[in-house]
């Protein structure tokens, strides 16, 4: 009788905290297992960074009588200026025009489109191109490799930057339509109808009420276009043959010779490839995240 009085004396929070106690050892317990996991995966990641950058610091010379973890003691820039000067401004110039524009176009159109899909959802004919969008997302690149061949073949684009912007564009708006189209559908329909009342036509409703409010998804989708085209290495190996016409990751078979591999080399021209997509990331990090996360916190 006297443990229930003193236990009906006791505050409820502290009762609740003994109560509590083991759930939160175990959230612990799992904590350091998340922990232990996410320092593992760091490694896995980080090495083979610390790896090429490095690596592109020793001489040729040097790479094989060397342990490949181990830093030279005696850096060189010497594989970067070997790099620039095998044409590698051309390629950087020719990844940066295919790479804006395929992502422009893209993007400007699915977001157009996204608002069509969203806004007239009732008509039949926009809830087909809906289906076409999302029926394109279950088909490859590669399983579209030849019949793009041939039509760049018939429209005499072959060999020229133009035919490696047209399937871009094409591969990219999919994707971009689908997480476009879910983001202007978290857009309140008062704000649409009070721009209506205003006297405003869709045209300005896309652009001064859609465009800021869907401004994170825009730059999610703008930066995810541009690393994968920017990364692209199948479309320039089959539809381009001219060295002008190569781009950065098509450029790196510059330094494969006939019975070896300039490994510096090579990986002094993926860390100058890489630089421009950590310089995109830099600036755009905090629309990016803000980007990925809206849908979880709404």
């Amino acid at each position: 009788m006297s443990t229930t009085l003193t236990e009906s004396r006791r505050p409820r929070k502290a009762l609740d905290r003994e109560r509590r106690r083991p759930s939160h050892q175990a959230a612990r317990r799992r904590n350091w297992v998340g922990g232990l996991a996410g320092w593992l995966w760091l490694v896995v990641v980080a090495v083979p960074l610390y790896w090429t950058l490095i690596t592109s610091l020793k001489a040729q010379s040097h790479y094989y009588a060397s342990n490949p973890l181990v830093p030279s003691g005696d850096p060189t820039l010497e594989n970067y200026r070997l790099v620039i000067e095998s044409d590698f401004l051309r390629y950087f110039v020719n990844s940066v025009v295919v790479t804006a524009g395929a992502v422009v176009p893209a993007v400007v159109f699915s977001f157009m489109a996204a608002y069509a899909i969203v806004r007239g959802w009732r008509m039949r004919v926009l809830r087909a191109m809906n289906g076409l969008f999302l029926t394109g997302l279950a088909i490859p690149l590669q399983a579209t490799v030849i019949p793009v061949y041939l039509i760049i073949i018939r429209l005499h684009l072959y060999d020229n930057l133009l035919a490696l912007i047209l399937p871009s564009i094409a591969f990219a708006i999919p994707l971009s339509v689908l997480v476009l189209a879910n983001f202007i559908r978290d857009v309140p329909n008062e704000l649409f109808d009070s721009m209506r009342v205003d006297g405003a036509t869709e045209w300005t409703t896309l652009w001064r009420l859609a465009a800021p409010l869907t401004r994170p998804a825009i730059l999610t989708v703008t930066i995810f276009n541009a690393l994968t085209i920017w990364n692209g290495f199948l479309l320039p190996l089959v539809l381009t043959q001219s060295p002008d016409r190569r781009t950065l990751p098509l450029a790196l078979w510059t330094f494969q010779g006939q019975y070896g591999v300039n490994v510096p080399a090579v990986l002094a021209a993926v860390v100058l490839t890489t630089l421009p997509v950590l310089i995109l990331y830099a600036f755009g990090r905090r629309q990016l995240l803000s980007g990925l996360t809206a849908g979880f916190s709404r």
